[in-house]
Parts: C-alpha cells; sequence; structure tokens
C-alpha cells in the first residue's frame, strides 16, 4: 500500500491556497520552538486576498461560516508552506481554537470549526490530522469576520 505524503494528499482536495496572510498587529503569524510550530490567529481569507466578513447567525449562516472555518484551514496551510516549506514538515495536529463570530442564541460552534478540522484530517490523516480543540463562540472578531483560528502543530 502506497503511503502519501500531507502534501500530495492536500493536492487531492483541488482547492487551492489564498496567499498567506500578512500580520494585521504587532505579532508573528508563526513561531517555531524546538518540534513546536505555533500559528497565530487566522482570518478566512479568500484567494484573491480579501476576507470573508459577517456574524454567524445573522448575514452568515451555518454552511457559510463552515466553508469561512475551511478557508482559514487553508490559510494557516499557505503560512506553513510559504514558512517552512511543505506541509510534509508537519507531523501532527496538537490543538485547535476555532472562535465563531455569532449572534448570541448560535449553539453550534463546533460544526463551523469542523471546516478547518475537516481539511487538516483531509491532509495528515486520521491519527495526525485530528488533535484536541475548542470551538467558542464570539460576540465579534477582527474587521467582522466570522471566523478565526490558531492552531498548533509538531514537526518532525
Amino acid at each position: 500500500m502506497e503511503i502519501k505524503t500531507a502534501d500530495e494528499r492536500f493536492k487531492e482536495t483541488a482547492l487551492t491556497l489564498p496567499p498567506a496572510p500578512e500580520p494585521l498587529g504587532i505579532y508573528k503569524p508563526f513561531l517555531i520552538d524546538g518540534k513546536y510550530l505555533y500559528v497565530s490567529g487566522h482570518g478566512p481569507l479568500k484567494n484573491d486576498g480579501s476576507l470573508f466578513h459577517g456574524r454567524v447567525g445573522d448575514d452568515v449562516d451555518i454552511e457559510q461560516g463552515k466553508l469561512a472555518a475551511q478557508q482559514v484551514g487553508l490559510a494557516i496551510l499557505s503560512t506553513i508552506k510559504k514558512n517552512i516549506g511543505s506541509l510534509d514538515k508537519v507531523k501532527r495536529v496538537i490543538k485547535v481554537l476555532g472562535m465563531v463570530s455569532c449572534v448570541p442564541e448560535f449553539e453550534n460552534h463546533p460544526y463551523v470549526i469542523n471546516g478547518c478540522s475537516e481539511l487538516f484530517k483531509k491532509v495528515w490523516g486520521e491519527e495526525n490530522g485530528v488533535g484536541v480543540r475548542s470551538a467558542v463562540g464570539m460576540g465579534s472578531l477582527p474587521g467582522n469576520i466570522p471566523v478565526e483560528i490558531e492552531a498548533l502543530f509538531e514537526l518532525y
């Protein structure tokens, strides 16, 4: 049985990486400490470099929120590829923190953040692509984005 690399599995998704985002404040988009890669909060970056906007449960429905979370995952992958060269250098996902800008009565934050988690599972597989996770609701997020996600990875 042929074992596929993370880069090969990503190509199979037929998804396109947006440009790696530039920081919108005073912070580093990523930091390597020993064998750990910390990725700062990313927003839902479209392929043209613009961002998705809105609040889940208001002007963004749950499926659009999930797609926005997938776009955040793609932006994170773009940051990884730009800065360390290959998704193959990531051994596994350790933790994902997903924040959803939503109306107070919205309760299905995990479903929205699954957009990112499902992408990571496709790229690194069931064992290494699924880590621990939190999915929480926020009253607002920077720039009126519907989703922000930060992540921690282990490197080879």
